[in-house]
């Protein structure tokens, strides 16, 4: 920053002036600078409302709450009902949370432990309707499923592995957008930018039954979904780097959740109290 360098300069002439400071007194002043102006520099939490820790904490435990409703659901529920597609968006959305929640600043162990817990129970799911199939004479779709797993992960891993070489060369090529866009700290080529399009894919589905049967709506799910949605497009803006994308899609995520447990509540304490 500006400021630091002011400091810097300021400092160097002092030392150069007097040409008698030891290099370890030196040394003692510089950090002692560097650490002033960091402090000052640093983002201010006045308030809860400043605070991405307080966010972070916040959210984790909506998501947890969601986990947990979403891991007994799945738990209480046989496995001729689950959808191996549904199970896999959920356990890449749920990986790429992980990361994220370890290399967003400030780190957020809590959500990464709420994620974690959901892969294991998605892993699960994935192994008892795998199990089903195997036994009602279904080899035909487990071995699909099997191939198309192996070339998603075999992709996936190709990605990563390349990524870091791609966006090098994107950076120095000075293509102006795409070299910007390369360069981003929550660009394509980091987790930041695809934690939250995984999670497009979920909130995705409640844009696509915006007429779903009010019966099969579950207000302590969708109670769940909006306030997660409401507290992670905080969130999102909080954090460094900030990451509006993650912020877009918990706005829609909000709206939508919103949308169907307000149907719900009116369907069922509103109308039928009517009636």
């Amino acid at each position: 920053s500006s400021t630091l360098c002011l400091h810097s300069k300021a400092l160097q002439r002092r030392l150069l002036t007097t040409g008698k400071e030891p290099a370890k007194e030196a040394t003692k002043d510089a950090q002692k600078v560097v650490k002033e102006v960091h402090k000052k520099e640093a983002p201010k939490e006045d308030s809860w409302w400043t605070s991405p820790t307080w966010w972070g904490h916040f959210g984790a435990i909506a998501g947890w709450a969601m986990s947990g409703s979403a891991i007994y659901d799945s738990m209480s529920t046989g496995p001729e009902v689950i959808s191996l597609n549904m199970t896999s968006v959920l356990i890449v959305y749920s990986s790429l949370f992980v990361r994220w929640a370890l290399v967003v600043n400030p780190w957020n162990p809590l959500l990464a432990s709420c994620h974690t817990a959901n892969v294991i129970a998605q892993l699960n799911q994935v192994k008892r309707s795998l199990e089903y199939k195997m036994e009602n004479g279904k080899r035909d779709e487990v071995e699909d499923f099997a191939t198309k797993a192996a070339v998603g992960v075999v992709g996936g891993a190709a990605c990563m592995v390349a990524a870091p070489s791609v966006r090098s060369k994107l950076v120095a090529a000075n293509l102006g957008m795409i070299t910007t866009v390369a360069a981003a700290d929550a660009g394509p080529f980091t987790v930041h930018f695809w934690a939250p399009m995984s999670k497009w894919l979920i909130s995705g589905a409640s844009f696509l039954e915006f007429d779903r049967p009010t019966e099969k709506i579950s207000i302590a799910q969708y109670s769940a979904l909006t306030l997660t949605g409401a507290v992670f497009s905080r969130y999102a803006v909080l954090v460094t780097p900030p990451n509006p994308t993650l912020c877009a899609v918990n706005i829609a995520l909000f709206g939508s959740s919103a949308w169907h447990l307000g149907r719900k509540i009116n369907a069922d304490f509103i109308e039928k109290k009517e009636d």
